[in-house]
């Protein structure tokens, strides 16, 4: 009884010719692990701007003209009043998508457009660029470091046929795809590739978005990553010191070649002393080694013989140092380099500080015998600044000093 009613589905043989279906075009099927199932094979190639429905037979077809000729009669007789209801408005950046008793037809707008009752479903489409953030999330590197990167995305639809029909949630889709596409290609990087090549992975996860999202008639049409902080060290290899640029205030607009310049005019005193630091110096073994400070009094004490006008006039500032011992207790230090020939001392300042520095006793000790960069504490999160970040980098002419 079963065996004559009801007929399995055929099966589709991988060997034999497809046809477009709704999605991709005949190129698409090309592709090699590219399969689709039979239910897209009879429906219209809406990618190419094909409408017929080849599924539809005869009969079908002429119960559709039927109705469809007696709605339009009734909209008509009807149509004083009936014009209020099948009437829209399109503006010039929308397309209205209809689907007629079922079946889908091509894209309406802009200007006046005719919506029939009862048979049409119809749906807006704005045609406009639209952007979306992805939060920062901890990547993986191919160095072993752990990165917070997010990334400003933009993107519009290009087909307002597929972007209906294709997906449920176009959003929500698009953000997922993107966000994936994201993590995957970052954790082949390193960090320094990441921040040295933050343009052109950019126009990277551009291309791999649109592969994903073409089919659904969406184009990314810019990605720009958004680098957080370091939250894990990469493995020490070949590569040096890595600089990563740090949410200083007043530049958390500045993005692209714009915020690079401001990192490079930050870190310019910084990656100078670095390459003085590469440099081989040959010494006795036998020659007395300068005394360094072994303690946060003896380097307050060296501060004091350097202060003179010349300093103050270099500097400018005051700052403010609270720091945090081994044992946990915390200190304050202040370097008042604003007025007169200077001053430094322990305890607080009279008046507002100009900076203000929270770190360890290791860390400052660290910075002032030139172990430690000022900018690479900052990016690190070993330092905490409060204040201008450019006032508080010119601790590198005191820095200078203490070194000679």
């Amino acid at each position: 009884m079963f065996n004559k009613y009801y007929q399995p589905l055929p099966q589709r043989d991988s060997t034999s010719p497809r046809t477009p279906g709704l999605f991709v075009g005949t190129d698409g099927f090309t592709q090699r692990g590219h399969h689709r199932g039979l239910s897209f094979d009879n429906m219209p190639d809406v990618s190419g701007n094909s409408f017929t429905d080849t599924s539809q037979g005869w009969l079908s077809w002429i119960c559709n003209l039927v109705v469809i000729f007696l709605v339009y009669i009734c909209t008509f007789v009807t149509f004083p009043i009936s014009g209020w209801f099948v009437l829209k408005t399109v503006p010039n950046y929308q397309r209205i998508v209809v689907f007629r008793l079922g079946r889908v037809c091509p894209p309406k707008g802009p200007g006046i457009v005719l919506v029939l009752p009862l048979i049409d479903q119809w749906q807006r489409v704005d045609l406009r660029t639209r952007a979306f953030n992805i939060p920062p999330c901890q990547v993986t590197t191919q160095d072993g470091g752990v990165l917070s990167v997010g990334a400003d995305i933009q993107f519009r639809i290009w087909n307002p046929v597929m972007s209906v029909v294709s997906v449920q949630d176009l959003n929500a889709s698009t953000r997922m795809t993107a966000q994936n596409t994201l993590t995957h290609s970052l954790v082949k990087k390193t960090v320094r590739e990441i921040q040295t090549e933050r343009v052109k992975l950019g126009e990277y996860l551009t291309m791999d978005i649109n592969e994903l999202t073409r089919h659904w008639g969406l184009e990314v049409d810019r990605v720009e990553l958004t680098l957080g902080s370091l939250l894990k060290a990469p493995d020490e290899g070949p590569s040096g010191p890595l600089i990563m640029p740090p949410s200083v205030p007043g530049l958390e607009g500045l993005t692209g070649p714009i915020q690079q310049l401001a990192m490079h005019f930050l870190g310019h005193s910084g990656n100078s002393q670095h390459q003085r630091e590469d440099s081989i110096t040959f010494t006795d073994e036998l020659s007395s080694a300068p005394t360094t400070p072994g303690s946060v009094e003896e380097l307050l004490g060296g501060v004091k013989l350097l202060l003179s006008e010349t300093l103050v006039r270099q500097v400018g500032a005051c700052f403010q140092f609270d720091i945090t011992s081994e044992d946990g207790q915390h200190h304050s230090y202040y370097v008042d380099l604003s007025q007169g020939s200077g001053a430094a001392g322990a305890g607080s300042l009279c008046r507002e500080p100009d900076v203000s520095l929270s770190m360890s006793d290791s860390d400052l000790l660290a910075m002032f015998q030139g172990e430690l960069r000022p900018f690479a504490a900052y990016t690190s999160g070993r330092l905490k600044i409060q204040g201008d970040i450019k006032t508080a980098m010119k601790l590198e002419e005191l820095i200078k000093l203490l070194k000679k």
